[in-house]
């Protein structure tokens, strides 16, 4: 969890600092004083007025630069502009050429795009970078030739343990596995075509499958089998110095393991007892003992790199030199970004509001052990998802302002200050909502989740 907490919260704290230097590089090159910029509130937020103080604070110039105590999120402060200190005291004096609402209307909308275009060129840039320095690895999912092991999800849509996915729709490919189960619930997916003990099988998809989905938060509900392969030692394991990295377990004590997910099911019946293990390691057959915890797990993951199935699984290598990593890359953000559009339906359309999260949804996402390859990637996809959120046409986010700003750039009618601040303070009660909501949904699944 502590593991779990520092990725999430350097995560966070880069995202933060990229979009308000967003807001704040596009206010100065307007000539618009910027007041403050804060990593984290330096107030108990939503509260501004309470617990009001600075973990480190420096002006110079005109701003005062600082690292607030309430550690997650941070803002700017604009001169004559309403954020989250909910500060109106500018409005009982006339409008100065250094205040925002001093600026013109495509000025303002600038300086308003200015943190979530910062958030999709650092997303753009991270996966453009992570392409170039590791490249892309794919498994399409016919290549998953020892088929595929199903959670109860995959089970209810008619998949079978050991199906080879084919394709979908009459005749269109999976290209990724690691996108089967995202294209399932977000593209309509009607039929796939699969070898089912080598001979084609059609499964039509349940008409109510994404309702079913949905409600059980499911996200990863088919898997492709693979050896007993060791890959990544969890902190708490019984193996390390028996097994080493690459090792395939083919037997627990009599029962013969031919797929890494038949493991546990065996596991399960020898908790607190010793395992005799049967291993190969190269072209030699070896055996060790241990004691199962009660958890009935002996600590590894099989790796999580596709390149680590190179020879076994007929994976996809491509390689990019620097220009081609970043149009790539341009593609790839591109379709986390639809993806992500794509996920707005199921809020509205299938109750997937219930599922919402907040910062415990987000801090799942990220693995138990540190890998930098892992976290840069899921910092860029946050970026992109934080780009998108603060589009939403809420009054306080920046979209809010967005839609306004158009509005009166649309149809010449100028909204009064006091007008824009009774919105925004209405766009404040919204947010405040749905950040209670999120959490507290975490907060309900935590505790009483299952009972």
């Amino acid at each position: 969890m502590l593991i779990k907490a520092a990725q999430l919260l350097l995560s966070l704290s880069i995202l933060v600092l990229i979009h308000e230097f967003g807001h704040y590089i596009t206010a100065r090159m307007f000539k618009t004083r910027v007041e403050k910029f804060y990593l984290f509130f330096d107030f108990l937020f939503p509260i501004p007025t309470l617990l009001n103080f600075s973990l480190f604070k420096k002006k110079i110039g005109d701003t005062e630069y600082g690292i607030g105590w309430f550690p997650l999120g941070g803002y700017v402060k604009i001169a004559g502009m309403i954020d989250e200190s909910m500060d109106d005291d500018f409005l009982k004096t006339p409008a100065q050429p250094w205040e925002y609402r001093a600026k013109k209307n495509w000025q303002k909308l600038i300086i308003m795009l200015g943190g979530i275009i910062m958030n999709l060129l650092l997303g753009w840039l991270i996966y453009s970078q992570l392409l170039f320095w590791q490249g892309e690895t794919i498994l399409p999912a016919e290549n998953a030739k020892y088929g595929i092991s199903c959670d109860s999800i995959a089970l209810y849509a008619g998949f079978r343990d050991g199906d080879v996915i084919l394709s979908h729709d009459g005749g269109k490919k999976f290209e990724n596995f690691n996108y089967v189960a995202k294209e399932l619930l977000l593209d309509g997916v009607q039929t796939v075509e699969v070898l089912r003990d080598g001979k084609p099988f059609t499964i039509h998809i349940p008409s109510d499958f994404l309702d079913v989905a949905v409600a059980s938060r499911a996200r990863n509900f088919i898997d492709f089998r693979i050896p007993c392969i060791v890959g990544v030692f969890a902190k708490d394991n019984v193996v390390e110095g028996k097994l080493q990295k690459g090792d395939v377990i083919i037997a627990l004590n009599d029962s013969v393991i031919h797929y890494f997910q038949e493991a546990p099911k065996v596991l399960a019946d020898l908790k607190g007892k010793d395992v005799a293990i049967t291993y190969l390691r190269g072209k030699d057959t070896l055996k060790t003992t241990v004691k199962v915890p009660e958890t009935g797990l002996l600590g590894f993951r099989p790796p999580t790199d596709f390149r680590d199935y190179k020879g076994r699984l007929d994976v996809i290598e491509t390689h990019f030199n620097l220009v081609h990593s970043f149009t790539h890359g341009a593609t790839v953000a591109g379709k986390k970004i639809r993806d992500y559009f794509k996920q707005f339906k199921l809020v509205f359309h299938h109750k997937g509001y219930k599922q919402l999260g907040g910062v415990g949804t987000i801090g799942s996402l990220f693995p138990e052990t540190w890998d930098w390859v892992a976290f840069w990637q899921l910092t860029a996809f946050i970026s992109l998802m934080l780009a998108i959120a603060n589009l939403l046409p809420i009054p306080m986010l920046d979209g809010g302002y967005v839609i306004l700003l158009l509005f009166e750039m649309i149809t010449g009618i100028q909204l009064s200050e006091k007008a824009v601040e009774y919105i925004n303070r209405v766009g404040f009660v919204i947010i405040i909502f749905l950040m209670i909501y999120a959490n507290g949904m975490d907060i309900f699944r935590a505790f009483f989740a299952g009972h």
